[in-house]
C-alpha cells in the first residue's frame, strides 16, 4: 500500500469558508431560499395506472416541510482557459398527508448557481458572460428517479404573474364519453382545489396580500433518469417547476413566503385516434411560510 504521509499537499487546494456575505455573493439569487419553510396547502395529483379500470386518480392535501442550507464555499468547474465557481445549496423535504399523517414524499439534493465564469488566470481581469442557463436543480427521490434541471431567475416587484396550468391529460381526438369522469368527480370532492387548473390555488393564496420583492426561478428539462419499472409503466420523460420567494405583508405581518409549482408527465395507455401514449399531468403546488 502507497504511504501517502510524505507526499505534499496540492496548492491552491484547501476551500476556506468564506463569511456569510461572501456565501451570499456566491450563491447570488439562490440565497433567497436559505433556511427553513413550511407550508399545509400542498396539492398533489397524479393518475397512475390501475388494470381493468385503466387510470386512477389521486389528489392529497399535504403539509410540506422544506430545509435549504448553503455550501460554505464556491466549488470549481476548471475548463482550462476559465473555470466555473458554482454555488451550491443542500435541501431536503419531507410531505405529509394531511388527511393521514402518513409521509407522501422524500427528497433531497441541491440547487447551483452557474453564473459565475471567470479566467482560469489568476492575473487575467477579464470578465467572462455567464451561461445561457444560469441556475440548476439537482433531485433524487426514492421511486428510482433522478433529474437535473436548467434555467434561470429573475427578480421583479409586486404579486407575480402565476401562468395557468392544465391538468387534462393529453388522450387524443377521440377520447370516450366519460373517460374522464374521474377529474370532474375530484372538483366536486376537493372544492378548496382547482383541480382542472391547480395554479388557480396558488394565485388564490395570494388574496388579500401585499407582495414586495419577488425572487423567481424557472426551470424544466426533457431528461429524466429512471430505474426500469417506472420507464416500463409510466415513463417519465419531462418535469418543469417555477418557484417563487415573496415578500409579503398580510395583517399587519411582514414574513417571507415560498410557492411553487411543478409537473411531471407520466405517459401511459394508448391514445384515442392517434399514435402514441397519453400523457398525464403530474402535479404539484403548495405555499409555504419561512420559519
Amino acid at each position: 500500500m502507497q504511504n501517502f504521509q510524505n507526499v505534499p499537499p496540492l496548492k491552491n487546494f484547501v476551500r476556506l469558508a468564506g463569511t456569510n456575505a461572501e456565501i451570499e455573493d456566491e450563491l447570488g439569487p439562490l440565497s433567497a431560499l436559505l433556511g427553513t419553510w413550511k407550508g399545509s396547502s400542498g396539492w398533489n395529483l397524479v393518475a397512475v395506472p390501475n388494470g381493468a379500470s385503466g387510470f386512477l386518480l389521486l389528489i392529497q392535501n399535504y403539509t410540506e416541510v422544506i430545509n435549504f442550507t448553503a455550501v460554505s464555499s464556491p466549488v470549481p468547474n476548471r475548463g482550462g482557459t476559465e473555470e466555473q465557481m458554482v454555488g451550491a445549496v443542500i435541501y431536503d423535504l419531507t410531505v405529509t398527508d394531511n388527511l393521514t399523517g402518513g409521509v407522501l414524499h422524500v427528497e433531497n439534493g441541491m440547487w447551483l448557481n452557474l453564473a459565475h465564469i471567470e479566467p482560469q488566470a489568476v492575473a487575467t481581469n477579464a470578465v467572462l458572460p455567464p451561461p445561457a442557463q444560469t441556475i440548476a436543480r439537482q433531485a433524487s427521490i426514492p421511486h428510482g428517479d433522478a433529474v437535473l434541471v436548467l434555467g434561470n431567475s429573475f427578480i421583479s416587484q409586486g404579486t407575480p404573474p402565476i401562468p395557468d396550468n392544465d391538468s387534462t391529460p393529453l388522450a387524443g381526438p377521440d377520447i370516450p364519453l366519460g373517460y374522464l369522469d374521474q377529474y370532474l368527480q375530484a372538483q366536486t370532492k376537493f372544492p378548496d382545489f382547482d383541480v382542472k387548473n391547480p395554479n388557480a390555488t396558488l394565485r388564490k393564496a395570494l388574496d388579500n396580500q401585499q407582495i414586495g420583492k419577488v425572487t423567481t426561478f424557472v426551470l424544466d428539462t426533457s431528461s429524466i433518469l429512471n430505474i426500469p419499472f417506472t420507464t416500463q409503466h409510466v415513463d417519465p420523460n419531462n418535469f418543469t417547476t417555477i418557484f417563487w420567494v415573496e415578500e409579503v405583508t398580510a395583517n399587519n405581518t411582514s414574513f417571507l413566503q415560498l410557492q411553487y409549482t411543478q409537473q411531471t408527465n407520466f405517459n401511459f395507455l394508448p391514445r384515442f385516434g392517434e399514435p402514441g401514449l397519453i400523457m398525464w399531468p403530474h402535479i404539484n403546488i403548495n405555499t409555504l411560510v419561512k420559519q
